[in-house]
């Protein structure tokens, strides 16, 4: 497997600039309804996210560990191979 760490669909991605702290959780503790109301505003955005293909590929590539990726969790992403192989 050859890895592209092709980055240039970055720059447009919607999660930039003053969103991109509800992708990655907070370096305090945070309860569990917190924690899914950042989740959903991420993947909200993800949605009309134009590079968001792009960007789950990416994150599947590297085996991203951390944060929301293309509307994705580390856990989802983490099924996403699994289901792929049904």
């Amino acid at each position: 497997m050859t890895l592209s760490l092709d980055r240039t669909w970055q720059p447009v991605a919607l999660c930039r600039g003053n969103h991109s702290h509800l992708f990655f959780p907070p370096s305090a503790q945070e309860r569990k309804e917190e924690r899914e109301r950042r989740e959903a505003r991420a993947k909200s955005i993800c949605q009309i996210c134009p590079v968001r293909s792009q960007c789950l590929d990416y994150a599947m590539e590297i085996r991203e560990p951390y944060g929301i990726w293309g509307g994705f969790t580390e856990s989802e992403r983490r099924q996403l191979p699994a289901a792929a192989a049904v």
